[in-house]
C-alpha cells in the first residue's frame, strides 16, 4: 500500500494529485491511501452546482475567505479551514458492480477505530440539519465524519471529511453556504474531533486516519515536496 502525505503549494495542483493518484492504482493494481490538511475553500458538490442559488452560495464562501470550488466525489457543499483532514483509500477492483457497500462498511469501520485512537468514540450517522448529509457518517457531539465513493474502470476510491477543530467558524460559513442553496442545515449540527473531547492536532488526525485505512498492509511512504 502506498501511503502519500502532504499537499501542493495550490489548490488545483493538489486537487490534481489525487486524480493522478487513481490513474496510478488503475495502472499498478497497488492501493494508495492519502490523509493530509487541504487548502482553506468550500468544495461544492454536483448537486449544488445544479442549484439555482449555486452563484449566491460561492459569493457567499468567497466573502467570508473560503475559495469556492467543485469537486467530483461527495453530494453537498463541506468547508476546510486549514485545520480540516480529507482522507481517502484508492482500490484497484476487477468489478465496478460489486463491493460498494462492502466498501463503505469497511471504510467507515476503520475510520471509527482511527477516532477512537484520538480520543473519540464516534457513532455511524448523523443529527438533523448535518453538512453534506448522507447515509454514510460519524459523530459525536455533532457531524465529524463524511464518506462518499466514486467507482470507475479498475479502482474504487472511498473518500472523505475529518473535523479536527473550527466547528464553529465551519458553521458560520456553511449556513449562508447551504441557505443560498436551499438545504436544510443546523449550525449546532457540526462537530469536531476536539469538540468530541479529543485531540485538536490535525496532524495527529491524519496518522490516525492514515494508520487505521492502510490496516495490516505493508506500506512504503512518500511526502509531496
Amino acid at each position: 500500500m502506498r501511503v502519500v502525505r502532504g499537499r501542493a503549494e495550490a489548490v488545483d495542483d493538489d486537487r490534481a494529485i489525487t486524480a493522478a493518484l487513481r490513474e496510478d492504482v488503475a495502472a499498478t493494481d497497488e492501493g494508495v491511501v492519502r490523509a493530509w490538511r487541504p487548502h482553506r475553500q468550500v468544495a461544492f458538490g454536483r448537486r449544488d452546482a445544479r442549484a439555482d442559488g449555486y452563484e449566491r452560495a460561492r459569493a457567499a464562501a468567497s466573502e467570508r475567505g473560503y475559495p469556492p470550488y467543485e469537486r467530483d466525489v461527495g453530494g453537498r457543499a463541506v468547508a476546510y479551514t486549514g485545520n480540516t483532514v480529507a482522507f481517502c483509500r484508492f482500490q484497484p477492483i476487477d468489478d465496478v458492480r460489486r463491493g460498494l457497500d462492502d466498501r463503505y462498511e469497511a471504510a467507515l469501520e476503520d475510520v471509527r477505530q482511527g477516532l477512537a485512537s484520538v480520543g473519540v468514540d464516534a457513532e455511524r450517522g448523523e443529527p438533523p440539519g448535518a453538512f453534506c448529509p448522507g447515509q454514510h457518517s460519524l459523530s459525536a457531539d455533532g457531524k465529524l465524519v463524511g464518506l462518499a465513493q466514486r467507482v470507475s474502470d479498475g479502482v474504487a476510491q472511498v473518500a472523505g471529511i475529518a473535523v479536527v477543530r473550527d466547528h464553529g467558524p465551519i458553521a458560520d460559513v456553511l449556513g449562508p453556504v447551504y441557505d443560498a442553496l436551499d438545504v436544510p442545515f443546523d449550525p449546532d449540527a457540526v462537530g469536531s474531533v476536539a469538540r468530541a473531547g479529543g485531540t485538536a492536532d490535525p496532524e495527529a488526525v491524519a496518522r490516525a486516519l492514515e494508520a487505521a485505512l492502510v490496516g495490516d498492509c505493508e506500506r512504503t511512504v512518500e511526502t509531496i515536496e
